[in-house]
C-alpha cells in the first residue's frame, strides 16, 4: 500500500502521532536498507542527488501530514502558509551522505491565524521519533540577517541553502535577506573562512588513512572553493567560472577527483552504517570491493591523488578569487621593491607570482630558483601554478639535469623539492617516481605515502638534531654530501614492484645519477646505500651488536667506513621521516653503538676477537683518573667481571659508575630516570622476582634489558621502556619494584602461547653464552611470561633486545652456558610453549 494512502487513512481513523511516526520509521528503514543496491547502480554525485531527493520528498510528505493533522479538511494553500523548509549544508548542496546530519532551516513569518509555533514544533517531533538525524535551525525571516552576522557558522550554512517545500513567498522575501547576508562585510567573511581552513588543514594533514571530508583535499576544501565563488561572483556552482577563472580541462579534472571522493566516502557511511569520513584500514577491503579496485592499495593510491588535484586547484583557485579582493597596496608596493624576475617577487622568505605572468619553460623556472639565497622558502598560489603548468620536454635535456644537480648541491633543497610534489611535477622530473606518487605503505610502520615520506627523509637530512651525526654529515666532501642527498630522495623508489624494492631502487639510481654526471665511484656507493638502507635499522633493532659474526656480516655488505659513515646518516633520515615517535633516545644509542662496533671492525684489517676488544675496553677504564683513586682490591673487582658483554655495552666511565653503586648495595637499591624515555636500573643482593616487576609493568613497551652479574653476589638489572611517564606515577613504579623483592608477593601471569617454530636455541653462538631468539604474536604480558620462565629454569639472561610491532615481536635473548643447560634445552622448549 502506498504511504500516502496510509497516511490518509491514519488521519482519517485520528491515529496517535505515535502510530504516524511508526509508520515513517518503518518507511524511512525501508529505504535505509536499499540504499547499498541503489549504490551499487548510481555512485558518485549522482547517488548523493537521488538520496537528496528522496529526503526532500519524505520532509516533503512529513510537512503536508503535520498541515492536515493541523488543518483537517480545510488545510490553506501551503503557499499561504508562512513558513519555508530550507536545505542547508551539504543537503543544501545535494550532497548528503546517508549518516551524515540533516541540516534544515525553518524560516518562518510570525501571521496571526496559522499557529507556525506548533506547526514547526510537531513538525520536528515527526521527523526526529520517525528516526532522522536532524540539525536545524529556526529564524523568522526578519532574524536572519542578525543571527548569520552574529556567527560565521550560521551565515556559512545560510550561503548553501536550498528551498525544499513550504511557502514560495516566505522563501523569496528570505532570499532577500540572504543577498544581503552575501554581499555584507565580505571581505572579513572570507579571510575568517581562510583562517578557519588553515587550522582544518594542520589538523589534518594527508595520511594513509585520509579523513575524505576534512584532511588536505578533502572535501572541506572543495567547499572552501564554492563559498569565496559565492561571495564574490555570486554563483551557485563553481562550473559558472569555467572559462574565466580556470579552464574546462582544470574544472573536469577537479570535478572527476570530486567525484571519487563522493564514491569513497558513501561507502564508507555504507560500510560502518554511521557517519564514517576516514578510510581507515579495516574497511578499505569492503570499500575497494564496492568501488571496483583490484587492490586496497590502489584505491588508496586512486584516493590521495584525487586529493592533491583538489588541493592543488583550490590553492591556486581560490587565492586567485581572493587576492585582487583583498589587495594591500602598501603590501603590493613593497613586493615590487624585492622583484627577482618579471612577474615574481620574494618578501619574507615567501615568493610570490603574478596569476598574469604566462606559463614559462622548467628550465627558466629552475634557474630562478638557483640565483636564490640557499635558505627555506614557501610559495604563494601563483608562484605555486607557475610550477604547476610550466613546460616540461621528455626526455629532460641536458641542461636541465646540470640545473638539477645544482639544485641537490644546495643545502636547503627540501623546500622546492615539496613545491614540485605540490605543483605535481615532482615524477617529471625525477622518473624515478612515477610508481611511487601517493603510493600508501601499509607495513604497520610508515605513517604517510612513499613520496611524503621521502621528502620528509630529506627534510630530516637537511636538519639534523643530533649533534654527533652533524657532525659526521659535515665531514662528508661536497660531491658526497650531494650524492647522499639524491639518495636520501631515492631510496624508496622501488617500491610498488613485487622485486625487493632495496634492489629495484638500486638500478633505478643508476640512469639518474649518471645523467647528473656524478663519478663512478659516487654512484657505487648510491647503488650500495639504496641496497642496504634497511639494514642498519634491522641489525642494531633486532640482532646482538656485540656480536662479531653479527658485525662482520654487517660489513660485508656495506664494504668500506665511508659507506658506513653514509649509511648511518641516511638511516636517521629515514626513520625520523617515518612519523610519530619511532625515533627516538633508544633508537639512537642502538645505532650509534651499532656505528661504533662495526667502525671498529672495518678499521681492522685482520680480526677482532672479543678477548682482544676487551682488553681494549679495559685499558680505557685503567686511564680513567677515577678508576686509578680506587682501591687495588675494588680495581680487580671491576676488571675481573666475567661478561664481556658488559665491558662492551658500555662505556668506561659508565662501567665505572655501575661498579661504585654495586660496591655499597647492601640488600637493593634503584634508580629511575624519565627523561627521553622510562629506564630502571636494579643493583640487588637478594632475590628479584623479574617476572612479577615485568607483569606489573606490561602496559609499558620494553625496548631492551640488561642483567649482568658483577662482584660480591651484586647483579645488576637496567630495563628500557620506549615510553616516558608523568611525573605522578614514578611512586607507583618505585612501589612495584620495592614490591618485586618481596617474597609473599605473586601475581598470576597471562595466558600466552607460542609455538615451538617460534623459538630458536643456539648453543653455538660463543664460547661462553648461547641466543634464544623468539619470533610470535605480540600479546600482552609477553616478556614477564618468558623470564619468569628463565627464572623457573635457573637460565641466567644478561641481555635481552626486544624488538615489537603491532602485530608481531622479535626477541633475543643471550644466557650464559651454566648449569648444564645446553644439554638441556628440551626443557626450555617445553616450558615456554608448555609443550605445543
Amino acid at each position: 500500500m502506498d504511504i500516502t494512502l496510509q497516511i490518509e487513512d491514519l488521519i482519517e481513523k485520528k491515529g496517535s502521532d505515535f502510530e504516524l511516526s511508526k509508520l515513517f520509521k518503518e518507511y524511512i528503514k525501508e529505504y535505509k536498507t536499499s540504499l547499498p543496491a541503489l549504490f551499487e547502480k548510481n555512485q558518485g554525485k549522482d547517488f548523493l542527488v537521488r538520496h537528496t531527493k528522496k529526503l526532500d520528498s519524505i520532509i516533503t510528505l512529513m510537512y503536508k501530514t503535520i498541515l492536515r493533522r493541523v488543518f483537517g479538511n480545510y488545510m490553506p494553500m501551503r503557499s499561504s502558509i508562512p513558513i519555508a523548509i530550507v536545505a542547508l549544508g551539504s543537503y543544501g548542496r545535494e550532497q548528503l551522505c546517508v549518516h551524515s546530519d540533516i541540516d534544515l532551516l525553518i524560516v518562518y513569518k510570525d501571521i496571526e491565524g496559522y499557529n507556525t509555533q506548533l506547526i514547526i514544533e510537531k513538525l520536528f517531533y515527526l521527523a526526529l521519533d520517525a528516526g532522522l538525524k536532524l540539525g536545524h535551525r529556526v529564524h523568522e525571516v526578519s532574524d536572519l540577517f542578525k543571527s548569520a552576522d552574529s556567527d560565521i557558522t550560521i551565515r556559512t550554512a545560510l550561503m548553501e541553502s536550498r528551498f525544499i517545500t513550504g511557502s514560495t513567498y516566505t522563501w523569496q522575501a528570505s532570499q532577500s535577506e540572504l543577498t544581503k547576508i552575501r554581499l555584507h562585510n565580505q571581505k572579513e567573511f572570507i579571510l575568517a573562512k581562510v583562517e578557519e581552513a588553515q587550522k582544518r588543514r594542520k589538523k589534518f594533514p594527508t595520511s594513509m588513512q585520509p579523513n575524505i571530508k576534512e584532511s588536505v583535499g578533502g572535501l572541506r576544501d572543495t567547499q572552501l572553493s564554492l563559498w569565496i565563488a559565492q561571495t564574490i561572483y555570486g554563483v551557485s556552482s563553481l562550473k559558472e567560472l569555467s572559462g574565466v577563472l580556470f579552464s574546462e580541462e582544470e574544472y573536469r579534472e577537479y570535478r572527476i577527483a570530486i567525484e571519487l571522493l563522493f564514491r569513497v566516502r558513501s561507502a564508507l557511511h555504507l560500510i560502518a552504517n554511521k557517519q564514517e569520513d576516514r578510510l581507515l584500514l579495516e574497511y578499505m577491503p569492503q570499500a575497494a570491493k564496492m568501488l571496483g579496485f583490484k587492490d586496497e592499495r590502489k584505491m588508496v593510491t586512486k584516493v590521495l591523488q584525487a586529493q592533491w588535484r583538489i588541493n592543488n586547484f583550490t590553492q591556486i583557485f581560490a587565492k586567485k578569487m581572493v587576492r585582487p579582493y583583498i589587495a594591500d597596496m602598501h603590501f603590493a608596493l613593497q613586493l615590487r621593491r624585492s622583484r627577482i624576475a618579471k612577474g615574481m617577487f620574494e618578501y619574507n622568505s615567501r615568493l610570490y607570482a603574478s596569476y598574469n605572468l604566462k606559463y614559462q619553460s622548467i628550465e627558466k623556472l629552475l634557474t630562478i630558483l638557483l640565483n636564490l639565497e640557499d635558505k627555506p622558502y614557501q610559495f604563494d598560489a601563483g608562484f605555486l601554478a607557475q610550477f604547476t603548468y610550466a613546460t616540461i620536454s621528455h626526455p629532460l635535456c641536458d641542461a636541465t639535469y646540470t640545473l638539477l644537480r645544482k639544485l641537490f648541491e644546495r643545502k636547503h633543497t627540501y623546500s622546492f623539492l615539496k613545491l614540485f610534489n605540490d605543483a605535481g611535477i615532482l615524477h617529471e622530473l625525477f622518473a624515478n617516481f612515477r610508481k611511487v606518487m601517493h603510493l600508501p605503505q601499509f607495513d604497520g610502520y610508515h605513517n604517510y605515502p612513499v613520496d611524503i615520506h621521502s621528502l620528509k627523509a630529506v627534510y630530516a637530512l637537511e636538519n639534523i638534531q643530533e649533534p654527533y651525526i652533524q657532525q659526521l654529515f659535515d665531514e662528508l666532501s661536497q660531491e658526497e654530501q650531494t650524492i647522499l642527498k639524491v639518495t636520501t630522495l631515492f631510496h624508496d623508489t622501488g617500491k610498488g614492484r613485487k622485486q625487493d624494492h632495496s634492489e629495484v631502487g638500486a638500478k633505478l639510481i643508476v640512469g639518474f645519477t649518471k645523467h647528473l654526471h656524478f663519478s663512478q665511484e659516487h654512484i657505487q656507493r648510491a647503488v650500495t646505500l639504496i641496497k642496504h638502507h634497511t639494514t642498519m635499522s634491522s641489525v642494531a633493532f633486532k640482532e646482538n651488536i656485540h656480536h662479531e659474526k653479527t658485525l662482520y656480516k654487517f660489513m660485508s655488505g656495506i664494504k668500506d667506513s665511508k659507506n658506513l659513515q653514509m649509511l648511518y646518516i641516511l638511516t636517521y633520515a629515514d626513520i625520523n621521516a617515518v612519523g610519530g615517535d619511532i625515533y627516538n633516545s633508544f633508537n639512537s644509542n642502538l645505532l650509534r653503538e651499532l656505528y661504533h662496533s662495526a667502525l671498529e671492525v672495518s678499521q681492522n684489517n685482520g680480526r677482532v676477537s672479543d678477548a682482544t676488544k676487551r682488553l681494549n675496553i679495559e685499558k680505557r677504564v685503567k686511564r680513567l683518573p677515577e678508576f686509578q683513586a680506587q682501591s687495588r682490591i675494588f680495581q680487580k673487582k671491576i676488571l675481573n667481571v666475567e661478561s664481556n658483554l658488559f665491558f662492551f655495552r658500555h662505556s668506561p666511565s659508565d662501567i665505572l659508575k655501575i661498579a661504585l653503586i654495586a660496591k655499597d648495595v647492601k640488600s637493593y637499591t634503584h634508580t629511575i630516570t624519565n627523561e627521553d624515555s622510562l629506564k630502571i636500573e636494579i643493583f640487588r643482593k637478594i632475590p628479584l622476582n623479574i617476572g612479577y616487576l615485568l607483569a606489573k609493568l606490561r602496559r609499558l613497551d620494553v625496548g631492551s634489558m640488561e642483567i649482568f652479574t658483577l662482584f660480591n653476589g651484586v647483579k645488576y638489572f637496567k630495563i628500557e621502556f620506549l615510553q616516558t611517564l608523568e611525573s605522578a606515577e614514578l611512586n607507583e613504579i618505585e612501589q612495584i619494584i620495592d614490591e618485586a623483592f618481596s617474597v609473599t608477593q605473586s601475581i598470576e601471569l597471562e595466558n600466552i602461547t607460542i609455538k615451538r617454530e617460534q623459538l630458536s636455541i643456539d648453543c653455538n653462538h660463543s664460547m661462553t653464552h648461547a641466543e634464544i631468539k623468539l619470533t610470535t604474536t605480540n600479546q600482552r604480558g609477553l616478556l614477564a611470561y618468558v623470564m619468569d620462565g628463565f627464572e623457573q629454569l635457573g637460565i641466567n639472561i644478561v641481555t635481552a633486545k626486544i624488538h615489537s610491532s603491532k602485530h608481531r615481536v622479535r626477541d633475543m635473548f643471550l644466557m650464559e652456558k651454566q648449569n648444564d643447560i645446553c644439554n638441556n634445552v628440551e626443557n626450555i622448549y617445553k616450558l615456554l610453549t608448555k609443550d605445543n
